[in-house]
């Protein structure tokens, strides 16, 4: 029995050794976690030109429609269509021949109308002569005075008449009203026209300048009035506001142009605003009835705060967010008022202070409250993952 013992012993003790060897060995130590870096952006105000983009159509500057003033033939066309012609140029002539001799009729009535004038006069002279030593009476004299007068309103008639019969003869002459570019003819030599009558001869339109309707919200005009009320956008005067413009092909026009005027009433039907801005257009590019988009600019916020659009997310509310890191370096969720993007950027309104540290990238699983290490950004090196 102790022999066994003694044996048994033996074989147990280098387990058990091993064993108490274990026991005795220190649990290892599990690493820390590193603080994840974020990179931020620090809100700094900084002047931001409020710029919107608004679908317009461009119009004439000036457009004449070309009617006959006197009815007639016409004989001969002397312009080419489409082409630039001047103020004063002539267009069409109408057979002149029945116009001719009704001004020279109206001419020789005149002559005859001033003979007899004056040979009331030279009478009216002589009697006023006769009648201190009464050879005649005072009704003769008064007689002579009346047909005296009466042919002076004759030679004025007549001169009237004659002016008329002119300016009926110089009528048939159309010349253009304005200087412009001019459209297809509507007539040909040969065509009976008349006086005043509905359907144009051709169209005349001045491109350049050349005018851009556009068309503005309401509620965004009230909008940004009420903002330059409170002082947070600086606005210029409205001659003075610059509009750039976006072609349908997507190029841009390289003349910019400058806001004309804005309606003074609302639209009922489309709830918008007429804006009209004018354009410099010396080679004709634009012409009218052209879709376009405008790019009005609408003035200065003077202290801007623009965060990046990848550092706002949307809460279930569809309410923008970011996470910004506090004065104890932890996360902190912060609900935002944007307006409007500017380029890259989301313009804030409301929910963030000048100083204010928006992160940017990195921690994207962490939770508000985590501490964190800050690297400025941009330009700063890359936040490594937590």
């Amino acid at each position: 029995m102790g022999k066994r013992s003694s044996v048994v012993l033996a074989v147990l003790a280098p387990g058990v050794l091993a064993l108490s060897l274990v026991a005795c060995k220190p649990a290892p130590k599990v690493p820390a976690r590193p603080t994840p870096q974020v990179l931020v952006k620090r809100m700094q105000p900084e002047p931001v030109t409020l710029r919107s983009e608004l679908p317009g159509r461009t119009a004439a500057h000036q457009i004449a429609e070309i009617r006959p003033q006197v009815s007639g033939l016409i004989r001969e066309r002397l312009f080419t269509e489409g082409a630039r012609v001047t103020a004063g140029q002539v267009l069409y002539q109408i057979e002149p021949a029945p116009f001719e001799a009704d001004l020279e009729q109206a001419e020789a009535a005149l002559a005859s109308a001033r003979a007899a004038a004056r040979l009331s006069e030279l009478l009216v002279q002589r009697y006023r002569g006769l009648l201190p030593i009464r050879s005649i009476s005072q009704q003769e004299f008064d007689r002579a005075e009346a047909v005296a007068a009466q042919d002076q309103a004759s030679v004025r008639l007549r001169q009237a008449a004659a002016t008329a019969a002119r300016i009926q003869l110089q009528r048939t002459r159309i010349t253009a009203p304005i200087t412009g570019r001019t459209g297809r003819s509507l007539v040909t030599p040969g065509a009976l026209v008349s006086a005043n009558q509905a359907a144009a001869l051709t169209t005349i339109a001045q491109l350049d300048p050349i005018y851009v309707d556009l068309t503005q919200s309401s509620a965004d005009l009230l909008r940004l009035r009420q903002a330059a009320n409170a002082g947070q956008i600086k606005r210029g005067e409205a001659d003075t506001r610059k509009v750039s413009l976006v072609l349908e092909d997507g190029t841009a026009y390289p003349q910019e142009g400058r806001l004309q005027l804005s309606e003074v009433t609302v639209d009922a039907t489309t709830g918008s605003v007429l804006l009209r801005a004018v354009f410099s257009n010396p080679d004709g590019l634009l012409l009218p009835g052209m879709y376009v988009r405008a790019m009005l600019a609408e003035g200065v916020a003077e202290r801007g705060l623009l965060v990046p659009q990848q550092a706002i997310t949307r809460d279930r509310k569809g309410a923008a967010t970011v996470r910004i890191v506090n004065a104890e370096s932890k996360l902190e969720l912060r609900t935002l008022a944007t307006s409007r993007a500017i380029g890259s950027d989301w313009l804030v309104n409301a929910g963030l202070e000048a100083g204010d540290r928006v992160v940017i990238e990195g921690a994207a699983a962490a939770q508000p409250g985590t501490l964190v290490e800050v690297v400025d950004g941009p330009g700063a090196a890359a936040p490594r993952a937590p």
